[in-house]
């Protein structure tokens, strides 16, 4: 169930005219009372004689009384609103979840004998309205600071008692949706995104690319958003608003958002702690002699180890990084890979945020490298793509594991909807590459064939015979050749490889372990794919040497 609680009103007469209205696509049937504050107001729906004017008249009696004490915005109006699967609930039903929601708000407490006015109406079978006039029987205003956040608390517990559909709860740090006006604005100019969306990609997009905030405006400034930076006396910026060009109010002027209006994080305070960060001194463990999105792959595998061992504030902060990734990957990847990269990154901006406070300093190695991969040339290598779209989605897994042990439902159900998105750009981007691999593996020798079969059995007995029926098993039969080959251990790195990936999550067990395999063992990704191994000979290969397969001793 979900509360929505609007701003207060000046006219009740108003509100329930609306209320027992046909609504805008008369949508409204059957408007009547499921219960009162005294079971006795008139109902215009179901009484022949009773009005709209005596019901408001009601309702507004102590308003009256309290005359100029009375508040100028007198009216509280809240919905609640079951989930579409939901059975329908009855009339009684809904009139004991509004008086558990008056109760809870601290706008009618049970057994108060002055509690405020009111009256829940129904007009659909899915939702009620209740409204009530803020003016208690002493003539005081009620008690109702943090009236959503009581409602909604009270309204997960009636989901478990009557077996409703348990919503997923936020934690007040989402961005803020657009309004029905900027929606319907959208609507007539003919775009599919409000300015206030459009704006926020824009913005972070700017965000993960910039190195300081002055290159940060000029990015800015370079998409075709408008930007307007308000400085203290002292010169320092203070903060900073963006608009669309071309979006303007009914005076013509643009429509100005600040950064915090379009979403918590991207506030001038919190993105000048990113920049902060970049600033910096680099770590003197930065291996800058390899490209950048090499370092981001590497220090995005090393993410689910650094959940799991990291203070909360230093987690939240290598998971806002992921999420300068994400938005940076459209920047570099291959055209047809971009719409669902671009979704992935919109999914996982929710997921972005918590209550808890990231520590920025504690990423500011990936957060350079993320930087970096937009002024270096694109990696063209469709395998390497594969394997660090690979790593990303394991680091999104890991952020989702993350944020359910927090009790973080909304961030949990967004990187969800992200590791869909980039499943699908990795199944894409890895399609040509494991088609080569697995040609490569049809032509292995019969007696290297078996061989890796039998590797297979050895390192995972329970998932082997299914591995062996996959379309891409020739493709892993060369990827262990090509790990033997290189002086590993192919048993040993195939059972770290099914260890660190949540493998009942994967379309092809057997695609999956191809990957993880070549980048543990820092096999080659580029157009070498095509060379035969020295496994294709018959002669017998060198005894495998094992090497270490921990995360922070893998052999480069």
């Amino acid at each position: 169930m979900i509360a929505k609680i609007g701003k207060a009103g000046a006219d009740t007469r108003g509100v329930l005219r609306y209320l027992y209205g046909p609504g805008r696509a008369n949508e409204h049937t059957d408007p009547h009372l499921v219960a009162s504050f005294d079971g006795f107001a008139p109902d215009p729906g179901r009484n022949e004689t009773a009005t709209l004017t005596q019901l408001a008249t009601v309702l507004d009696l102590r308003v009256k009384q309290a005359g100029d004490r009375a508040p100028d915005k007198h009216v509280w109006h809240c919905s609640v609103r079951a989930a579409p699967e939901d059975r329908t609930l009855t009339d009684d039903e809904w009139a004991v979840i509004a008086r558990r929601v008056l109760n809870a708000t601290g706008i009618a407490p049970a057994g108060d004998p002055d509690a405020c006015r009111w009256v829940a109406v129904r007009h659909a079978d899915d939702h009620i309205h209740i409204v009530a006039t803020k003016v208690r029987g002493d003539l005081r205003e009620p008690r109702h600071w943090n009236d959503y956040l009581h409602a909604d608390k009270e309204l997960a517990a009636i989901e478990k008692e009557y077996g409703l559909r348990q919503v997923i709860r936020g934690d007040r740090t989402a961005a803020k949706r657009p309004t029905r006006a900027e929606q319907e604005k959208a609507r007539r100019t003919g775009g599919t995104t409000t300015p206030r969306e459009r704006l926020r990609t824009t913005v972070r997009t700017a965000l993960c690319a910039a190195t300081s905030t002055e290159e940060f405006f000029q990015v800015l400034a370079g998409a075709g958003v408008l930007v307007d930076v308000q400085h203290f006396p002292s010169g320092d910026v203070r903060s900073y608003k963006v608009a669309v060009d071309g979006d303007t109010n009914k005076d013509g002027h643009p429509v100005w958002f600040s950064g915090s209006a379009l979403a918590p994080d991207l506030s001038y305070p919190k993105i000048a702690e990113r920049f902060t960060s970049v600033a910096a001194p680099a770590s003197p463990q930065t291996d800058n002699s390899r490209p950048a999105w090499l370092q981001v792959t590497d220090a995005t595998d090393r993410l689910p180890d650094l959940l799991d061992r990291s203070d909360d504030g230093a987690a939240q902060a290598h998971i806002a990084v992921l999420a300068e990734t994400l938005d940076a990957l459209p920047l570099i990847a291959p055209v047809d890979l971009r719409p669902q990269l671009l979704q992935a990154a919109a999914a996982f901006e929710r997921a972005n945020r918590s209550r808890i406070r990231a520590r920025h300093e504690q990423a500011q190695v990936t957060r350079r490298a993320v930087k970096a991969i937009v002024r270096e040339p694109a990696p063209k290598d469709a395998a390497a793509l594969a394997i660090m779209l690979d790593v990303i989605l394991l680091a999104v897994i890991a952020a989702q594991h993350w944020h359910q042990v927090r009790q973080h439902d909304q961030q949990a159900e967004a990187a969800r909807q992200t590791a869909e998105h980039l499943q699908a750009a990795y199944q894409h981007a890895s399609s040509q590459p494991t088609a080569v691999l697995a040609q490569r593996g049809r032509r292995l020798a019969v007696q290297v064939q078996q061989r890796q079969v039998a590797i297979l059995r050895q390192a995972l007995p329970q998932l082997a015979e299914q591995i062996l029926t996959e379309p891409n098993w020739p493709a892993l039969a060369a990827t262990l050749a090509d790990t033997q080959a290189a002086g590993h251990s192919p048993a040993a790195l195939l059972t770290e490889a099914a260890t660190r990936r949540e493998l009942d999550t994967a379309t092809s067990i057997s695609d999956v372990l191809v990957w993880r395999l070549r980048r543990t063992a820092d096999l080659p990704t580029t157009d070498s794919l095509d060379t035969p191994t020295r496994d294709n000979r018959p002669a017998s290969p060198p005894a495998p040497t094992a090497q270490p397969t921990n995360a922070a001793g893998r052999r480069r």
